[in-house]
């Protein structure tokens, strides 16, 4: 089940995976969700959207036509997606198959980047991904664009921070690892911000499929990326992201994407934990 090696938010894997005969069903764990990082479960969805990539990648690259059915059951909101097998695919399964040799490979990177640039060609085939999956891409360029999510970033940290309750969350999730991390965006970084045209649940899975897309298509570059994550986990810090780089849809997702070390990965949930076979 591969698609456990998705990212989430703190490493937290909120996902269950129910599987019967020609069906994938995908279900949100809400036992696994941060109440005081993410009430909404707006994160703990863009979680779950990234591990259903992994799943239609894996499949397609099996050679499995699937259909993705996106919030099936307004009576069972915990189940998030449903994918059949043997139905029109939503997309080309050559795509989506070619991503399959690095999605073992992706890493969430947070170690210092090497300031290079990232070629504008690579640029054009994550904003490609992105779109494929309903979203879009919009790279940070200018230096007043910079200094504005910089900003933004810095103030959104000082808020969570002062919270107890996600200062506690950050202990009981995150790993102990002492190795020194880069502290934020700047200087020539490459940046730029997942957005979807709406924010409601459904854009949020989209979102997380998207994500995935990128950062498979990332490592398959050769490159790495990092989130900056309180710029759009505070819901104030999203809101004045939006106004002042004047975007027209909604972010979800600053990413850093360049060079770095190789890191540890990251530590999984055994299988037998989240996966139901009937």
């Amino acid at each position: 089940m591969r698609a456990r090696s998705a990212p989430s938010v703190h490493n937290t894997q909120p996902w269950r995976f129910h599987l019967s005969p020609g069906e994938l069903s995908i279900y949100a764990d809400r036992s696994r969700q941060l109440m005081a990082l993410d009430p909404t479960a707006r994160s703990l969805t863009i979680s779950c959207g990234c591990a259903l990539m992994n799943a239609r990648v894996s499949l397609a690259a099996s050679g499995a036509n699937v259909q993705v059915q996106r919030f099936p059951d307004p009576g069972a909101p915990d189940l998030l997606a449903r994918l059949i097998s043997g139905e029109v695919g939503d997309d080309s399964i050559e795509a989506l198959a070619g991503l399959d040799q690095v999605l073992e490979l992706r890493q969430t990177n947070r170690r210092e980047f090497v300031d290079n640039d990232v070629p504008e060609d690579l640029i054009g085939t994550l904003e490609d991904a992105a779109a494929r999956e309903g979203s879009s891409l919009f790279v940070i360029r200018t230096d007043e664009q910079r200094l504005t999510v910089a900003t933004v970033c810095r103030h959104a940290d000082a808020i969570e921070h002062l919270s107890p309750a996600y200062r506690a969350e950050l202990r009981a999730w995150t790993t102990d690892d002492s190795t020194p991390l880069d502290g934020g965006p700047g200087g020539n970084q490459c940046l730029v911000l997942l957005c979807t045209n709406g924010d409601g649940p459904a854009d949020w899975l989209r979102a997380g499929e998207a994500l995935e897309r990128v950062l498979l298509e990332i490592t398959r570059h050769g490159y790495v990326a990092s989130p900056f994550t309180q710029v759009t986990q505070v819901p104030a810090a999203r809101a004045h992201l939006r106004q002042e780089l004047r975007l027209v849809g909604y972010p979800h997702v600053l990413l850093r994407v360049g060079r770095a070390p190789l890191t540890p990965g990251s530590r999984r949930r055994r299988l037998v934990d989240v996966l139901i076979e009937d």
